[in-house]
């Protein structure tokens, strides 16, 4: 079967550190626990849509060092498709150093590695993937040049793109009218427009020509905004949360794979808010994505309900 989904993708190790509160500036504090974790916005994306049933393909750049193989055997794993994953050969690996507080939230800092070197060139030796998906996602975390190559692509044959702005930059004039489907969260869509709201905030990017929003919003939960149709919006789930390392990558990847089947839009909300609760139920992202099976045991949909 042809790859549904297809992740422009970052790839990090994270190396995470759990401490009861966040640092001050030079203080040392030692550490509760401390674990190397697979991580990276792209693959975790790409991960959790795997996870809930999409043929999924990878168009990256990894380090030729440990963490690099990590990587590989990690999406054979998970039945990923990496045939255009390259390797830079004596280049470290992307990494990304986490320190998790007791209350579940977490500070974080990537080092792209390789990552960084992911170029247009690179996505279109991988074109006929990309022609013929239903999904091109990507996240900030890999250069813009190489995501707006893939979704010029993927727009030329009728291919639905999907950006993740994280982590929030500035985003190029020419890229939001590529975009069908954005996900950030609250704090990423008011730095994006400058706006002190995300009403106004997503009703500026629509303008831009961005298809869709979708404002996750933590325990909140998440808020459509289309051009011409009243916002959507949908509460969260009440969690005892363990941390919510990957909660955004999981919603995105799990967005993805419900477009890819075609879901109408409440159908494809509601899958995602409860994929992304449920991943605050272990530590790491990759160690606590759901499957399809556990989110619809977990959050029963039935469609026009």
């Amino acid at each position: 079967m042809s790859v549904e989904v297809v992740c422009v993708a970052s790839w990090n190790v994270d190396l995470i550190a759990h401490i009861p509160q966040p640092l001050e500036r030079g203080q040392t504090r030692m550490a509760n626990a401390f674990e190397r974790l697979p991580g990276g916005k792209g693959s975790n994306a790409a991960i959790a849509a795997a996870r809930q049933g999409a043929k999924v393909g990878l168009i990256a750049r990894i380090g030729g060092d440990d963490f690099g193989q990590m990587g590989l055997d990690l999406w054979t794993h998970e039945e990923i498709d990496s045939q255009h994953v390259v390797r830079g050969a004596g280049e470290t690996n992307g990494t990304a150093l986490i320190l998790v507080y007791e209350d579940g939230d977490n500070s974080i800092a990537v080092y792209p590695g390789a990552g960084a070197g992911l170029s247009a060139t690179h996505v279109q030796s991988a074109s006929a993937m990309l022609a013929n998906a239903r999904v091109v996602m990507a996240s900030c975390e890999v250069p813009l040049a190489a995501t707006q190559s893939a979704f010029e692509t993927a727009r030329a044959h009728g291919v639905l793109t999907l950006l993740n702005p994280a982590p929030a930059m500035p985003i190029p004039d020419g890229l939001w009218p590529l975009i069908d489907v954005l996900t950030p969260n609250e704090g990423e869509l008011l730095m994006l427009t400058g706006a002190a709201d995300i009403d106004t905030a997503a009703d500026l990017l629509l303008q831009r020509g961005v298809g869709a929003v979708v404002v996750t919003l933590g325990e909140r939960g998440c808020t459509l905004f289309r051009q011409n149709a009243a916002p959507l919006r949908l509460p969260g789930h009440t969690m005892q949360v363990v941390d919510t390392i990957g909660a955004g990558d999981t919603f995105t990847g799990t967005l993805a794979a419900a477009l890819a089947r075609k879901a109408p839009w409440p159908e494809v909300l509601h899958w995602a808010n409860a994929a992304a609760a449920l991943s605050t139920q272990a530590h790491g992202a990759v160690t606590a994505m759901p499957t399809f099976q556990q989110v619809q045991t977990f959050f029963p949909y039935t469609t026009g309900t």
